[in-house]
């Protein structure tokens, strides 16, 4: 019996770690993320990994890397995908050169932090990556865990590409027409994943109309997507000397990726 346990819990640490290493590729291997972990303010950093412990929470509930019945597991496992996201990252961005040992210890652990939530999302979400059974906690066919699958879906999306000065490069080319016409194009495109992807028929036995899930899905995950790529643009200080015009424009042009990531987060988680 104990041999077994032991088995299990070899594999899920395994596909923990697999998972981690699968979300956290794109920004392992992206400059502006080594960057970010010597400039970045340590008290936003600290705030956005606070801002995702309830969300990694909610993860594990829904679809952790084990199965749990109770907040203390599910914290249980939050701990260890953050343990596992930290041990992937360090091990990885020393291997690829971006860690020195001759850093100080403050930038150090910075660049590894700056990695640690995609990590972590990748090892909570392991199960369903790698073709466990996912579990059906009660209450996850409400409107509220809907949003909260949404919300993870944008966080992952547009974590990948948030650091980067392309948002702001993007924004600074756009005219006003082009900002104006993104918003509707990304809730049309984000539309499309919502219908095709399930969110239109989990709640329901009946499938809703096109018209019901754009109100009960869409519009609300653009809205909660539009928030996520606001206050990661805020953590990553792109949102400096710029005025509130520029800044809107910015989360409008992360809000794209956010939204997709939002739409097909049942796709991609």
């Amino acid at each position: 019996m104990a041999e077994r346990h032991t088995a299990k819990l070899t594999t899920s640490i395994s596909r923990a770690f697999g998972g981690a290493l699968i979300f956290s590729m794109p920004v392992l291997m992206t400059m502006e993320m080594w960057d970010l972990g010597f400039v970045i303010e340590r008290p936003r950093l600290l705030l956005l990994l606070a801002a995702s412990f309830p969300l990694m929470m909610f993860l594990s509930h829904y679809s952790g890397f084990e199965g749990t019945w109770g907040w203390q597991e599910d914290l249980r496992d939050v701990l260890i995908a953050y343990g596992v996201a930290t041990l992937m990252a360090g091990s990885a961005l020393l291997s690829l050169g971006v860690l020195q040992f001759d850093m100080s210890a403050e930038d150090f652990a910075g660049k590894i932090a700056i990695q640690i939530i995609p990590g972590a999302l990748g090892a909570l979400l392991a199960r369903s990556q790698f073709g466990d059974e996912s579990k059906d906690a009660e209450g996850d066919d409400t409107l509220l865990s809907e949003l909260g699958v949404m919300a993870a879906g944008a966080l992952f999306l547009s974590l990948n590409v948030a650091p980067t000065e392309e948002m702001r490069l993007i924004a600074y080319k756009m005219t006003a027409f082009h900002t104006a016409a993104l918003v509707p194009i990304t809730l049309l495109v984000m539309h499309a994943f919502v219908y095709a992807s399930g969110f239109s028929q989990k709640n329901s036995r009946n499938k809703l109309t096109s018209r019901s899930a754009f109100l009960k899905f869409t519009v609300p995950g653009y809205a909660l997507s539009l928030i996520v790529a606001s206050y990661l643009l805020w953590t990553f200080s792109h949102f400096d000397g710029l005025s509130i015009e520029q800044a809107m424009r910015v989360s409008i042009v992360l809000g794209l990726p956010a939204s997709i990531g939002a739409a097909a987060a049942r796709i991609i988680l």
